[in-house]
């Protein structure tokens, strides 16, 4: 994000059973969530500024529920910023079951080219929503957890919370 851009956003902070999450926001619509481990570990604060809103609270709100196995899926205003097919493969994330995964090459599938499955990997892996935009139910071929933002023992908490919670399907 460049410094304009980041001026307009704010941040609040919050704890949660996976480690401290910085959620972040425009006015209108969330549009990011940094674990305090992992990749988001040395972003800092930057221009960012601490405020509470609307939109935050929600964040949290949703978040907290989720954590305690009360929400399975998110009702949040979103804007996550990236290329035309990043957002496109976020898009697509949004349809994996809670409980359930899926494999890079499932999505590539899913995205009309089977030989894409690196770069939706690569857009997987830029995901500035973790958790709300369930990256993390993404996994490789051979059914192995593979990298996530927040390290593959968040990964594999989240994993397996969902999993313990997931209401079987009736037909």
């Amino acid at each position: 994000m460049n410094a304009v851009l980041q001026a307009s956003l704010h941040f609040q902070d919050m704890p949660s059973p996976v480690g401290r999450l910085r959620l972040i926001a425009s006015d209108s619509a969330l549009v990011g969530i940094w674990f305090e481990q992992g990749r988001d570990a040395a972003r800092g604060r930057g221009d960012l500024i601490e405020r509470a809103s609307p939109v935050l609270e929600r964040t949290r709100s949703q978040l907290e529920e989720y954590f305690a196995a009360q929400r399975s899926a998110f009702d949040l205003p979103l804007e996550p910023r990236g290329t035309e097919f990043q957002r496109r493969v976020w898009q697509r994330l949004l349809l994996i079951p809670y409980g359930e995964t899926t494999t890079y090459g499932a999505l590539a599938t899913d995205l009309g080219d089977v030989k894409a499955s690196r770069a939706v990997g690569l857009a997987n892996g830029s995901n500035p929503i973790p958790i709300v935009i369930p990256c993390h139910r993404v996994i490789g071929a051979d059914g192995s957890l593979t990298g996530f933002g927040g390290g593959l023992t968040i990964k594999q908490q989240l994993l397996d919370l969902e999993r313990a919670h997931r209401q079987p399907q009736l037909f």
